[in-house]
């Protein structure tokens, strides 16, 4: 079935999220006008399109300009729309850090091995169990249970993130779920967490040592948009 752009973006926000390989989405990403006609239904509801080309979904966001009618309620900035606690937002930026970090350098050191470059960026660039690797949640436990509220907090959240697609969870071993490499910004993300207090917690538990002189702010704190949550900051639908 071929979707109009205006059927589409009513199935991508009911879905919250749609795979690369879908035939709509592979559209998406070749036909321009389709793109633009579908990014100003968007635009018109407050939200924009999240589309990372080393992510396998595509999702929606808030616009910068509407965050603030979801999450300012008047007295504090809400740490998300989709009821997540503060401390499941640390555990999910601990495990973005743990999952989305390697996999990203995983992808671009293919990326340069096999010189990928062709016009539409392959669609998919390198994607699947073997660049995105999880992390067993006894390990996870052990590693981070006592900054994190302990086992029964922390076995308390997992299910909550796995329900909400941002991670799944296999055989005792967390992985990557279709919206956990769109829910912070990489490019405003990575850095803040190399190079401040996690990044020296997360080399200490590889037994690295810390980065010397940084002075970056460590408050890692996400506002995961409703059903989505992106790349491009958590604040989605």
């Amino acid at each position: 079935m071929e979707f109009s752009p205006q059927q589409f973006t009513a199935k991508l926000i009911a879905s919250r999220y749609l795979p690369r390989d879908d035939n709509t989405v592979r559209r998406l990403l070749v036909d321009l006008g389709f793109r633009q006609e579908v990014e100003a239904n968007l635009a018109a509801c407050g939200l924009r399109l999240l589309d990372h080309p080393f992510a396998a979904h595509v999702a929606v966001a808030l616009m910068r300009e509407t965050e603030s009618a979801v999450f300012d309620d008047g007295e504090q900035w809400q740490s998300s729309n989709i009821g997540l606690p503060k401390d499941a937002i640390a555990l999910l930026v601990v495990l973005w850090a743990l999952i989305i970090l390697p996999k990203r350098e995983r992808q671009l050191g293919r990326e340069v091995e096999d010189g990928q470059g062709d016009m539409f960026g392959n669609i998919i660039k390198a994607v699947g169990q073997d660049v995105s690797r999880g992390i067993a949640e006894n390990v996870l436990l052990e590693d981070f249970g006592k900054l994190l509220g302990g086992k029964g907090r922390i076995n308390f959240m997992l299910p909550q993130l796995s329900r909400l697609g941002l991670i799944e969870r296999r055989n005792k071993v967390i992985c990557e779920g279709p919206l956990l490499d769109l829910v912070f910004d990489y490019a405003e993300m990575a850095p803040r967490i190399i190079n401040g207090a996690m990044g020296d917690l997360i080399r200490a538990q590889n037994g690295v040592a810390p980065l010397q002189g940084d002075d970056e702010d460590d408050d890692e704190t996400a506002n995961v948009s409703g059903e989505n949550t992106q790349q491009e900051d958590a604040s989605d639908v």
